[in-house]
């Protein structure tokens, strides 16, 4: 269950509600880039992870897919697949399914649909500074959550200034953990059937489906 609470680290800060409040620049940089990635029907990114915290150090590549409402998610032997309505997650090492419904809504969801909207709700936001990283200019804004009981301290999210692009972000807990995220390739408008998204026990001969819906 740790791996499978993990894999959703990259997406947890959704579960925040609450209005923002909003430093002026911050916000221009945020709209942009939502503006860019809410544009494309679909869209492939390649990641690395990496964590440090508690005494422990973990770091994975990972792969996301996105088309509408739909996304696959593969990070450290473990599959996420979702159609839009039947979520299920794969994990290779014991060769079980969770299935389970679907709800984009939920105020409890966690949607790497949405990672490019999160700084809408439940976060004060500002910018930090800008920063060079492999002759790229980055513009790097804080979020802070402004719920109190949130085990968020920041998270920092670096925006390519030239084409909006999101590089890499960074999430702090108030117990210290650090867990970076960083882009290592990024395909726009990918040509992907709708069938992609949908878990297929054929592939996986002897498969335990653990049905909870």
């Amino acid at each position: 269950m740790r791996k499978i609470a993990f894999i959703w680290s990259l997406v947890m800060v959704l579960t925040l509600p609450a209005m923002a409040q909003k430093d002026k620049r911050a916000q221009t940089i945020l709209d942009a880039m939502s503006k860019k990635y809410q544009a494309l029907k679909s869209y492939q990114a390649s990641f690395t992870y990496a964590s440090v915290g508690g005494g422990a150090k973990d770091s994975y590549k990972g792969d996301l897919t996105v088309k509408n409402d739909k996304f696959r998610l593969v990070l450290g032997g473990q599959e996420v697949f979702t159609d839009g309505k039947t979520m299920s997650t794969y994990v290779k090492e014991t060769n079980e399914v969770n299935v389970q419904d679907y709800d984009a809504s939920a105020t409890s969801e966690l949607n790497p649909t949405q990672i490019y909207t999160i700084y809408k709700r439940g976060f004060d936001y500002r910018f930090l500074k800008e920063q060079k990283q492999g002759g790229r200019t980055l513009e790097v804004i804080e979020l802070t959550p402004n719920r109190k009981k949130s085990p968020i301290a920041t998270v920092q999210i670096s925006v390519d200034k030239a084409d909006k692009s999101v590089r890499n972000w960074e999430i702090i807990n108030k117990d210290g953990k650090r867990t970076t995220y960083s882009i290592t390739k990024f395909t726009p408008n990918v040509n992907v059937p709708d069938s992609y998204f949908v878990f297929d026990k054929a592939r996986h001969p002897g498969v335990e489906v653990v049905d909870l819906r």
